[in-house]
């Protein structure tokens, strides 16, 4: 049975000392400190430390053989993301992460599938690098965060949620090209209450994939945008868990939920007539419990494989825990660990090599 694995994540090699080339501080920037290893630099604070899985074709096919991976999809590390940075800059660094995204799927069409990286802090721009991610890099969508975080050098305070009217020109463009949209979290809320024990990763993290679910429903974008294909990494963070408190909100104070869309939660989920949910997860829960919540909100057409590869919180050999499971029927298992991928891709099951 074939594996796509949606949810993993590359890197060029090398790229310019961005912080030479702009003028300001604030971008990573790769040190590598042994062979086949590297460190995220932030200034002098390390963000992470990452090895040859990170920007190796060779490796990660190796890795793919092993765990019978069909095919992987390539988007960034989100923390290039650059939504703080002047939007010239961040367009540079989108334009060479793409580049380097379209050049791994080039050379192994049948292995990898990729999403490029955009500067949504500038929509306009934004749009831009989309249409050339799908048209030009024949990439098959983008990879965005679950927010833009404010932005001192647009002189703009506040952040924006995925439903705040800048980012309707996006999904706009990404309706009409029919390109794939991975929201994927970054820039945790709270994160400075929370400094110890890995929170932000832990705790904030899936508290942003449940936030940027929640902006898109109750802000009516699903709805403006009805054949937009969106796909919430990790599971949708804790929107699942969360699901009956929120749905019971919506019922008892709609006059502040119900202000932009008078739709009940419920009919964005999985319905009693066999219609999947309106937008896809991942399957990246660590728990067989978590997935099959999962399974009865979303409907397996809507629960895609997800690693987070090659990082520590990911799956170590993706699918393992949806094959362990014996209460997950054969069409099910199958779409989770393949077609269900293949449908958000925009692509035909023989395109897998």
């Amino acid at each position: 049975m074939s594996k796509i694995d949606l949810h993993t994540h590359v890197l060029p090699e090398r790229w310019p000392d961005l912080v030479e080339q702009t003028g300001y501080a604030g971008w990573v920037r790769l040190e590598h400190v042994a062979p086949c290893r590297a460190r995220m630099m932030i200034g002098d604070r390390l963000f992470r430390e990452i090895d040859e899985r990170s920007w190796s074709a060779a490796r990660r096919l190796e890795d793919c053989d092993r765990c019978g991976v069909s095919m992987q999809v390539l988007s960034t590390v989100p923390v290039m993301f650059s939504y703080w940075a002047k939007p010239v800059d961040a367009l540079d660094l989108s334009r060479r992460l793409n580049d380097h995204i379209a050049e791994l799927v080039r050379g192994h069409p049948t292995r990898f599938a990729g999403l490029g990286t955009i500067p949504l802090q500038e929509p306009q721009l934004a749009c831009a690098e989309l249409e050339r991610c799908v048209c030009s890099l024949g990439l098959a969508g983008v990879e965005i965060g679950t927010h833009v975080e404010p932005n001192t050098f647009m002189n703009r305070p506040e952040a924006w949620n995925l439903n705040d009217a800048p980012l309707a020109a996006v999904f706009q463009t990404a309706e009409r090209l029919g390109a794939a949209v991975f929201v994927h979290p970054w820039d945790m809320m709270g994160k400075e209450r929370m400094p110890r024990y890995w929170l932000p990763w832990l705790v904030g993290m899936p508290a942003e994939g449940s936030l940027a679910i929640c902006s898109m429903m109750f802000g009516g974008v699903f709805d403006r945008f009805p054949m937009l294909r969106v796909c919430f990494a990790h599971g949708g963070g804790s929107f699942a868990a969360s699901f009956g408190r929120i749905a019971r909100g919506f019922e008892v104070r709609p006059d502040l939920c119900a202000v932009d869309n008078p739709r009940h939660p419920r009919e964005y989920v999985a319905q009693a007539d066999g219609r999947p949910a309106r937008f896809w997860v991942d399957s990246l829960t660590h728990d067989a419990d978590a997935l099959r919540q999962l399974l009865r909100l979303f409907g397996a057409e809507r629960v895609a494989l997800g690693s987070d590869y090659p990082f520590p919180l990911g799956e170590d050999v993706p699918g393992a825990m949806i094959k362990s499971m014996s209460d997950v029927s054969e069409h099910a298992r199958a779409r989770l660990l393949c077609g269900t991928a293949m449908e958000f891709l925009g692509r035909d099951a023989d395109h897998v090599g």
